[in-house]
């Protein structure tokens, strides 16, 4: 099984990106682009198969708590490639291609929450990855929360980073515009749906290069896997996963409105709320230092299991 379609770009479009700076950012520096170099080209990913498909990951870094980051749909693991860099220096850093993404296998079946929480659950019992910290991103983020639910004595703590969760008031009814969105990614125009569907996460004062670079890795991606895993991100009982969540839960915003948010720390008491400036949905590549403090300060006063 072949994985996914590469949502890389080449070499040399990495390299002409960069060729007028340095190489070699200071040592706590936040070249973004430049540690998405190293990501792409310089970190080796490691494959491992589980019931024949393969998952591709990186695996850095040394200390406790370890990290486990998991990116969101369309995405793949060097979307969190500042955030690993930064924890890598103090904590043992685990980052993966969830299945249907980035290098590991997109077989042809529903890519449902709980499949990948499963698949998570089962990459830490194989490295030996003990009460870590997940971190995810949009669709990354609901799993994390799934994850917690399904193997409580799994995580030490979640981090959601602006997801989607407008599911907290269930799924969307059938006049809900969302259903709308989705016909046109299970549609023939499945390029244009994905535009669409991408053009709304970004804030006018976005970075533009990284804006199109992330536009054209999302729409690269397989349109069985990003359809499926879409609908199901609407369709999961994320009431349920809420209120059985038990770990410290921080939720870091991102510009856009979110106003389920009362209803997730209805469900789930012990979530903080951290919100960023300035950034998009994707905030941990655009204000990583914001991202990264708030993370690290959520970690230095809240008290998690062992």
């Amino acid at each position: 099984m072949g994985s996914c379609g590469d949502q890389r770009p080449s070499l040399a479009d990495c390299v002409t990106g960069i060729k007028a700076r340095d190489r070699r950012p200071p040592p706590h520096g936040l070249d973004v682009e430049y540690i998405l170099f190293l990501h792409r080209w310089k970190r080796a990913v490691t494959k491992i198969a589980r019931e024949g498909v393969t998952l591709a990951y990186e695996d850095t870094g040394r200390g406790d708590p370890p990290f486990l980051f998991v990116h969101g749909v369309a995405c793949d693991r060097s979307y969190f490639a500042p955030q690993v860099e930064h924890f890598r220096r103090s904590h043992r850093t685990v980052s993966v291609d969830l299945r249907g993404h980035g290098e590991s296998d997109c077989p042809h079946q529903e890519y449902t929450m709980t499949d990948f929480a499963g698949d998570l659950s089962w990459l830490c019992e194989q490295l030996n990855v003990t009460r870590p910290v997940i971190v995810g991103h949009s669709m990354g983020g609901v799993v994390a929360l799934v994850l917690a639910a399904q193997y409580p004595d799994l995580p030490a703590a979640v981090v959601m980073v602006d997801a989607p969760i407008a599911a907290i008031d269930g799924p969307p009814s059938a006049s809900d515009p969302r259903r709308r969105m989705l016909d046109a990614l299970k549609g023939p125009d499945y390029a244009n749906g994905v535009r669409s569907f991408v053009d709304r996460m970004f804030l006018p004062t976005d970075d533009a290069a990284r804006r199109s670079r992330i536009t054209r890795g999302m729409t690269s991606t397989p349109q069985h896997v990003f359809a499926s895993a879409v609908e199901q991100v609407w369709n999961c009982n994320l009431p349920a996963a809420a209120s059985a969540c038990r770990v410290p839960t921080l939720y870091i915003q991102a510009a856009g409105p979110r106003p389920e948010l009362g209803r997730l720390g209805d469900l789930c008491p012990q979530l903080a709320i951290g919100r960023t400036v300035g950034a998009g949905h994707f905030n941990m590549l655009e204000v990583p230092e914001q991202v990264n403090a708030m993370i690290a300060r959520f970690l230095a006063t809240t008290t998690m299991p062992r």
